[in-house]
């Protein structure tokens, strides 16, 4: 897709400092965001959050299939944070001098890392390849699978800067399948695979399919856009509320606080959306997602067959099905209109 016409470059994103680039065209003294910034400050965050620590597999598995979601700690070295930190920032300075008015691709000021990329995904760098098979996770998401065999669907995740002063609206990131022809396209879209064609099951009946595992490269705090869980919704066959009608309870069930180096695992059914970053510095959060052994959606051959010769062999197992064959070129960089064209999702 080519740029649109309101998506202009900005050559001197790229010179950073990464957290000087936000809070354009948006005041961070203005009296509404004053006001918010407080309020958050006293009010966001889910009471008696637990962390774990990657131990307790056993307790994580059980809080994961309780609430939708656990978030461990201390997952990552320091090491390992400085690198993928040092990846996410590569990216997002790409992806800010290509949006001077940081309209994003998910909202003002709020960007998807995988929307960015020609591929859906960031597998064909080292940095999110590390997340595919870390000693502190795979047990853990070997537990929640009930199997070793699970599958990798890639990585990406997401980023939103300072001044992303509205909530990204409640949503699931996967459906049942259905067909979706976006208003400037003749072509269909197909979106979800689950489909029960009795109409008895929906994708929320089934156990657990699909897990994303966001990695914290900044502390979670009430200020600074942290996820919003919404407790035990994975299986909830109700409407999602839209922000107008979202009580304000969920607004503030933001997974906060947590720190650097945690990882959120997620079943991506359960109820989630972003909150405002009315800090000064920028939320990273990048990912990687597993099917289970027995869930198949299409998968894109977004791994260099190079790449993958560096796995260990659980991960190449993992890996099976996004490697690309070894004469094949993976054409990889950032969508020209880095992803604020892509059809969307609704939520689910």
């Amino acid at each position: 897709m080519s740029k649109p016409p309101n998506l202009v470059d900005d050559p001197d994103a790229l010179s950073g400092p990464l957290n000087d680039l936000g809070w354009v065209n948006v005041d961070p003294k203005a009296a509404d965001v004053v006001e918010s910034r407080e309020y958050l400050r006293t009010n966001n965050g889910i009471r008696g959050l637990e962390i774990l620590t990657p131990d307790q597999v056993e307790q994580a598995t059980q809080v994961f299939y309780r609430d939708g979601f656990v978030v461990i700690r201390d997952v990552l070295s320091d090491d390992q944070l400085a690198f993928i930190r040092g990846g996410c920032d590569e990216v997002i300075l790409e992806i800010l001098s290509r949006d001077a008015d940081r309209l994003g691709n998910r909202g003002s000021h709020r960007y998807s890392f995988g929307s960015s990329s020609l591929t859906g995904h960031w597998v064909h760098r080292p940095e999110w390849v590390m997340l595919i098979d870390l000693p502190t996770v795979t047990p853990i998401l070997t537990s929640i699978f009930g199997s070793a065999n699970y599958i990798s669907r890639g990585g990406g995740g997401d980023f939103c800067l300072p001044g992303a002063k509205e909530y990204q609206a409640l949503h699931a990131d996967m459906s049942d399948r259905r067909e979706f022809t976006p208003p400037d396209s003749s072509r269909s879209h197909t979106f979800g695979s689950f489909h029960d064609p009795r109409g008895k099951l929906n994708y929320r009946d089934l156990p657990c399919p699909y897990v994303c595992c966001n990695f914290l490269m900044v502390d979670f705090t009430a200020v600074n856009g942290a996820t919003r869980q919404i407790p035990g919704t994975q299986y909830s066959q109700q409407p999602i509320p839209d922000l107008a009608s979202e009580p304000e309870w969920m607004k503030l069930s933001a997974v906060c606080p947590a720190p650097a180096g945690s990882v959120l695992i997620r079943d991506v059914r359960a109820w989630h959306g972003g909150t405002p970053n009315l800090s000064n510095e920028v939320r990273a959060l990048p990912n990687a997602e597993f099917y289970a052994p027995w869930f198949r959606e299409p998968m894109r051959r977004s791994m260099p067959y190079a790449i993958y010769e560096t796995l260990s062999e659980h991960a190449k197992d993992v890996c099976r099905f996004i490697v690309a064959d070894s004469n094949d070129e993976v054409e990889t960089g950032y969508r020209e209109d880095i992803g604020s064209g892509r059809p969307q999702k609704k939520p689910g």
